[in-house]
Parts: C-alpha cells; structure tokens; sequence
C-alpha cells in the first residue's frame, strides 16, 4: 500500500511520518513547499507522479483564534483545498482520508456527538472545516471523513507542551473547566489513519464521516492536572492547576462547551479504538521529558 500524504509537516503528518517508518508502509509525504495544495493543477501532478492507493489530507490552517481575524486564509486552506484534493482522487478513483474536527459543532448538545448530529459551527475554523468537509463529500464517494478533538502529541505545538512549558515557568495555573472533550493523541489518529487506509486500499471500506477521538471525557483543568501530575514525577515540580469559567478567559474565537466525540462507529467499522487518554498522556511525557540515556564510553 502506498499514501500519498499531504500536510507532512504539520504534527499528526510527523507522527505519520513516524509511524509509517516504523511499520515499513510505503508513504510518501507532501509539505508546502513540494506542492500548493490551494492549485489543482500542482495536486494533479503530485498524483500523476506518485500514484498513490490512498491520499491523507492532515493539512489545514488550525490557528482557531487568528482564523477569526485572517478567515480567507482560513478557507483556502481548510475548505477549498480539501475540494480540490478530493476532486483531483476522484478523477482517479483514489481513495481519500481527510482529516476534520469536533469544531463543526457547537457544543450545546448534552451527551457526545455522533456523526448524524447536525453541525453548527460557530466560529471561522469550524465554519471552513465544514466547508471542507462538504467539499470532499461533494468529490465523489471513495472519502473517509475523521473528526477528531483537543489533539497533542510528540511532535509540533500543542496543549499538552504549552502545559509542560508553563509548569516549569509558574507556580499556578489557571484553566478553564468549563469545556469538556475528548483529549487524542496523535499516535492514536495515526494509527486510526493506518487502519482506514488498508481498509481502503483493500475496497472494505464503508465510506463516509467518522469520529476518531480519544477514549475518555476531561475538561481542559482535568486535562491539564494529569500533564502536571505526569511531569511531577520527571521534574519535582507541582504547581496548583486552579479551575476558571470560560468567561474569565476571553478568546477571539468561541469555543464548544461540548466536543465530546462518540467514536464507537469507527470502532466497528475498523476494528480500532484509541487507548484511554490518560495512558497517552503518560507516554507523550514520559517520551518529552525522559532524560536520555548517556552511553558508557
């Protein structure tokens, strides 16, 4: 099976890139400097050239705040991109895998989100990954959709290291516990990818949206304490992580109180289901944080 991945620079492209070494999966991975994925014409090359089995989509403009201020940018990337790579796959009957998010809700729902929920984004992200969305649906049938949440990892900028960076700068923390969602780690949706990709590769795939979250509910404070409690053991550090409302925390872009995601659909029709957060949380630290061992001359 080969991928062709665009977005491989981006932190869920790097834990692709990763993972694909370590399984020996013949994927090969697109940054923006290698191909514009805003012109169709530079798409259709790529795939001319590389003639993939399956095409992942992780690249997109996740600014959440910025967007609010820059919402043409926004939609290049997150909405009319996604169109033009789908509608390029299409022409070759090569399967897509794009990547979207808990942002096309608003949050009000009081159970977690399944995908026959209704979206109602409510900011400028959310507005143009939903329009991407559309877009790759609108290509043609062979897509797979996968909505994921709150995503952290090894690789790029995340909640996660902002948390790290912070414990060791600061005696208390404040943060909001009044939004509640699943946090994913990015091996967890590489792993997911993988598994979608060889169902689609194969012709099994049930095409369509998926959720694809991790397995566990917190709140951006319950999130944060397990970082802190996680970094403890490795610095001797443990500063107070008190709990604020969202209102005492005013960002630019409007947040779902709700990005819980029912990911049991994708379970079934993979066979995959992402470990709980909280053990994800141990490893990321641990691999962060964890002094390397020094070879004995």
């Amino acid at each position: 099976m080969r991928i062709l991945l665009f977005g491989c620079d981006g932190q869920l492209g790097r834990e692709l890139t990763a993972l694909a070494r370590e399984r020996d999966v013949d994927l090969i991975g697109l940054n923006r400097a290698a191909v514009d994925i805003t012109d169709p014409a530079a798409i259709a090359r790529a795939l001319e050239a590389r003639r993939p089995d399956v095409v992942v989509n992780t690249a997109a403009y996740t600014a959440v705040d910025k967007a609010e201020s820059e919402p043409d940018l926004a939609a290049r990337a997150n909405a009319m991109a996604p169109g033009f790579i789908a509608e390029r796959c299409a022409r070759y009957r090569t399967p897509i895998i794009h990547i979207s998010t808990d942002y096309v809700f608003d949050g009000t729902k009081a159970t977690a989100y399944v995908e026959g929920d209704p979206i109602a984004p409510v900011g400028v992200y959310g507005h143009t990954k939903a329009a991407g969305e559309a877009a790759v649906r609108a290509a043609g049938e062979r897509h797979l959709i996968l909505r994921t949440s709150w995503v952290y990892g090894v690789y790029g900028a995340n909640f996660l290291k902002t948390m790290l960076r912070l414990a060791g700068e600061r005696d208390r923390l404040t943060i909001v516990a009044d939004q509640r969602g699943c946090p994913t780690s990015t091996r967890d949706i590489a792993e997911g990818v993988f598994a979608a990709a060889l169902a689609a590769s194969a012709g099994t795939a049930r095409w369509g949206t998926y959720h694809l979250a991790g397995t566990g509910v917190t709140t951006w404070h319950g999130f944060a304490q397990e970082i802190v409690t996680r970094a403890a053991k490795h610095t001797g550090r443990n500063p107070e992580v008190a709990p604020i409302t969202t209102a005492e925390y005013p960002t630019p872009a409007k947040r779902p109180a709700n990005s819980e995601l029912d990911s049991s659909q994708f379970e079934r029709a993979f066979r995959f289901r992402a470990a709980p957060w909280q053990d994800r949380v141990a490893e990321v630290v641990d691999t962060l944080l964890a002094p390397i061992p020094v070879e004995a001359p």
